[in-house]
């Protein structure tokens, strides 16, 4: 082999590595944070990476990553959705309600997710078509959702749950189901984003909205879609949560918007619309949820992990901004 073809042999290998990082270079990043995490703690507290404690983080906080997955496809169009939280404790409590009264375990799981995505749909729609901003859109929709939940539940708990409905204690080669949906969903959204047109077209409006409608790409159709499909997963992510227990509280899990948000945006998808993918919120999840479980067998309080969660933010969003000026 002549010098000159192992020059461009290894300029081509280093282009390739160089691009490969560009794009997933924040998914690198986060999963060598896992990795590191895991390692440093179980050599200080090895009860932290007993079989028992890994079911606890992956299984106990799937359905955080599921509901990111929507909410990756929402913030990479440019858009947010503060009411999620809110979303998903109305959607869990209705699957729960079915399901103690009498109707077929399958319709008390498919009901939240239909009745995610029209609730999603609406709020499409008034971002779309009526103009409005999705932060105030969607902070109008969690007062909704909240209070109305709350008025109506009084937060009270709903118990004997059928058996045959907890789907998330449910096992498939002896891991727990709510691992396989999450990989398996954040498997399809991330092939789903890459190589189809709709998939696309999400960064396409994400990144310059005008440009994409010159290019022929229906705009305000395809916001309400992306906001739809958000409630898809939003409405899975609720059946997951509802189903991990014997009993469910009629109420809205405490500061989960913010989680899912941040799981988004720490993996690595940009609060400023156009990049980002799912993978990357999907570990993010699982990293948040592994610095929760951290903090209690170091015995520190728990209270740091929100700090912790600011911090990840205000830095990724920073890197982000400069990344953006450097290509400016």
């Amino acid at each position: 082999m002549s010098l000159e073809t192992a020059t461009i042999r290894r300029s081509a290998t280093t282009g390739f590595a160089a691009r490969t990082f560009a794009t997933y270079g924040q998914e690198f990043i986060i999963l060598a944070c896992i990795v590191v995490l895991f390692v440093a703690v179980g050599l200080i507290a090895p009860r932290f990476v007993s079989p028992t404690n890994l079911t606890t983080i992956f299984v106990g906080n799937a359905y955080i990553a599921v509901a990111a997955i929507g909410m990756s496809m929402v913030i990479i169009s440019g858009h947010i959705d503060v009411s999620v939280g809110s979303l998903i404790g109305v959607l869990a409590t209705i699957s729960g309600t079915l399901a103690v009264s009498g109707y077929p375990v399958w319709f008390a799981w498919l009901a939240p997710v239909v009745v995610g995505m029209v609730v999603t749909s609406f709020i499409g729609v008034l971002v779309a078509y009526v103009r409005i901003p999705s932060i105030v859109v969607t902070l109008g929709m969690l007062s909704i959702l909240k209070g109305g939940l709350i008025s109506v539940t009084g937060g009270a708990w709903i118990t004997n749950l059928p058996p045959d409905y907890l789907i998330a204690q449910f096992r498939l080669f002896g891991i727990p189901s709510p691992v396989w949906f999450m990989i398996i969903l954040t498997g399809l959204a991330a092939m789903f984003m890459r190589y189809t047109a709709f998939g696309r077209s999400i960064y396409a409006i994400g990144g310059n909205g005008e440009a994409a409608r010159v290019a022929g790409i229906p705009v305000e159709r395809t916001t309400v879609m992306i906001f739809a499909i958000h409630g898809l997963f939003a409405g899975i992510a609720a059946v997951l949560f509802a189903t991990q227990l014997q009993v469910i509280q009629s109420t809205v899990p405490p500061n989960l918007e913010l989680t899912v948000i941040t799981a988004s945006v720490v993996g690595g998808v940009s609060i400023l619309g156009g990049t980002g993918t799912v993978v990357g919120s999907t570990l993010a999840a699982i990293l948040f949820a592994a610095i929760g479980s951290s903090l209690i067998f170091l015995n520190v309080s728990a209270y740091w992990l929100r700090a912790v969660q600011g911090l990840l933010i205000l830095a990724t969003v920073l890197a982000d901004m400069a990344r953006r000026h450097r290509i400016g």
